[in-house]
């Protein structure tokens, strides 16, 4: 029987997560609020941006609008991240660029609920001074949880061993589809208590016609972009799908309403094959 999915996930500091958020990766700048905002009127309670996007003060933006808007939601309903790029590895670069992201978003939404570092594309010690530095900034109060991104099993291990390692990471944001499923990363951190967040999960759109997902689509009565959102959330990942468009934001959000069988779950895809929606090498093979 297809696991029930709800609409939060414990982390494990035993805080909850939202089991989608919405990427806000090359959003506009003059709509991201706008775009948050329309995402917030639709039920999202959970954003994803980063250093690179250069869009965490807008994302901060509309979540404060909408929170001016809707006493009834709280701040701590909603649950905001972003990430450190690898030019502000080692301890004293990452914690200026966490304060510096901090800065950015505190008069309008008071705290970072998750910070990750982007990519392992760096050294092991720049790597490790950096989660060192996110640590202390969780012991400052600046930030609510840490974890990682783009982190192969390689990296995990290194973290994990890591001695003055105080917080595990709460996730691992890496791509994932049914034909880039990661097995040996997913079944690592399912092991260690780590979360797995999925983006692109829709591949930017470069496989939404495969005869799979088309055949279960009409299985289904859902759209293409459905079946791999719910695929996602069946298979215990977190997805972070964008767009810009109303109408898709919701359509990527309907999607708590019906279940794949758990053979359906298993046949999508290919647990073999290495497809890359996003452009350039695969981070999770980084040294």
């Amino acid at each position: 029987m297809a696991p029930k999915v709800s609409m939060t996930v414990q982390m494990n500091t035993d805080r909850p997560i939202p089991t989608i958020g919405l990427g806000v990766y090359l959003l506009p700048l003059d709509k991201t609020a706008e775009i948050v905002e329309t995402a917030l009127n639709i039920g999202y309670r959970h954003f994803d941006s980063a250093r690179l996007y250069g869009n965490e003060e807008e994302t901060a933006e509309g979540i404060a609008n909408f929170l001016e808007k809707n006493p009834n939601v709280f701040r701590s309903d909603i649950f905001y991240t972003t990430k450190i790029w690898p030019s502000d590895f080692g301890y004293d670069k990452t914690m200026a660029a966490v304060k510096d992201s901090y800065d950015l978003v505190k008069k309008s939404i008071g705290y970072i609920d998750l910070i990750l570092l982007h990519t392992p594309e760096s050294t092991t010690q720049k790597r490790l001074e950096s989660y060192r530095a996110l640590q202390d900034a969780v012991e400052q109060g600046i930030v609510k949880n840490i974890g990682v991104s783009n982190y192969g099993v390689a990296h995990l291990k290194e973290l994990l061993a890591y001695p003055e390692l105080k917080y595990k990471p709460v996730v691992n944001q890496i791509e994932i589809n049914p034909w880039l499923q990661h097995v040996d990363i997913t079944q690592f951190c399912k092991n260690n208590d780590i979360l797995i967040q999925a983006y692109s999960p829709l591949m930017f759109g470069g496989r939404l016609r495969d005869p799979q997902i088309v055949k279960l689509a009409d299985k289904y009565k859902k759209t293409p972009a459905q079946i791999l959102i719910r695929w996602n959330l069946q298979k215990g990942f977190i997805p972070l799908p964008k767009s810009v468009h109303a109408h898709r934001i919701l359509e990527n959000f309907t999607v708590f309403d019906f279940e794949i069988s758990d053979q359906d779950v298993e046949d999508l895809g290919d647990k073999t094959s290495h497809y890359y929606g996003s452009p350039g090498s695969d981070p999770t093979k980084a040294p």
